[in-house]
């Protein structure tokens, strides 16, 4: 299921940067980001500088550096590898990115993103929408943006950067085995405008070549199939263990028992048998293309 998550330089000097605010309820990424925050203070104060100093210095305003040291903001890569310089710290606080990179984005993606990472294989109907790990940044972006009550564009930002960086999956070597099912209508809406529905179907044109993804679409004109009361998603893993979720099964619930891994799989098994082919599927996304 899709969840429901670019960098910027950072701009004048005591601007905030978009979409980096540390989640109270996320303990575990808080404690890193508050570690890495004492030791940046600890090296500021081994210089001699005071915070304003030190930001003046990196480009970044006195308030954002009391709270990237207080625990409270997450500090970007740049900021990072800036302050290491300045400090002459050796390379010593930029190593702390990798640290960083871990709890950058929500929880619940953290996750998911290791499950993905780990997955020998991924298969996934979606019955509403495209699969996250399909969006382009754009139409991910507008449909975070169009959400009631509405997200602060610092949570859009940081949804859209996990989002994307879920995608790494693609760049995998060797990539897992992925078989994407998706309904027609969700290729035919222009989420974003024009130009950025041209850009997602260009994606799924090039996502749909790749020789370990399988991309089908399930036509509008079929009849009721087993995926019609929610997506499915399961996730095989290499010591022959296995995940699955449907909102139409288990209450919504995550499952690992075998018995009920087969119901998943055999309502994925008919749903995929039902769509179009890989090749019709994408005969049909460069006919949606030239008609955009």
């Amino acid at each position: 299921m899709s969840v429901d998550e670019t960098g910027t330089e950072p701009g004048d000097a005591g601007a905030d940067e978009p979409g980096w605010d540390v989640d109270p309820d996320d303990e575990s990424g808080a404690a890193v980001v508050a570690a890495v925050g004492r030791q940046i203070k600890a090296w500021r104060e081994a210089a001699g500088l005071r915070a304003g100093e030190f930001g003046t210095a990196i480009g970044y305003g006195e308030d954002q550096i009391y709270k990237v040291e207080g625990g409270r903001r997450i500090p970007r890569p740049e900021l990072l590898d800036r302050a290491d310089e300045v400090l002459g710290a050796g390379g010593k606080i930029a190593a702390m990115k990798q640290d960083v990179a871990e709890v950058r984005y929500p929880k619940k993606i953290r996750d998911l993103t290791k499950l993905e990472a780990k997955a020998a294989e991924i298969a996934a109907y979606v019955s509403h929408g495209l699969h996250g790990l399909l969006q382009t940044p754009g139409h991910a972006r507008a449909l975070f943006e169009a959400r009631q009550p509405a997200y602060s564009q610092d949570e859009v930002e940081r949804m859209v950067a996990a989002r994307v960086a879920r995608q790494s999956i693609f760049e995998r070597s060797p990539g897992p085995a992925l078989s994407f099912v998706q309904e027609e209508s969700a290729l035919r809406r222009p989420i974003g405008g024009t130009m950025e529905w041209r850009r997602q179907l260009e994606r799924l044109l090039e996502i749909g070549q790749l020789r370990n993804v399988t991309l089908q679409v399930m036509p509008t004109r079929r009849e009721a199939h087993p995926g019609m009361d929610g997506d499915i998603r399961v996730l095989k893993f290499k010591d022959g263990s296995a995940v699955g979720r449907s909102h139409g099964a288990f209450n919504g619930r995550g499952v690992t028992d075998p018995k009920q891994l087969r119901i998943l799989e055999l309502r994925y098994g008919i749903i995929r048998a039902e769509a179009l082919t890989p090749r019709e599927t994408l005969a049909l996304v460069e006919l949606m293309l030239g008609e955009t």
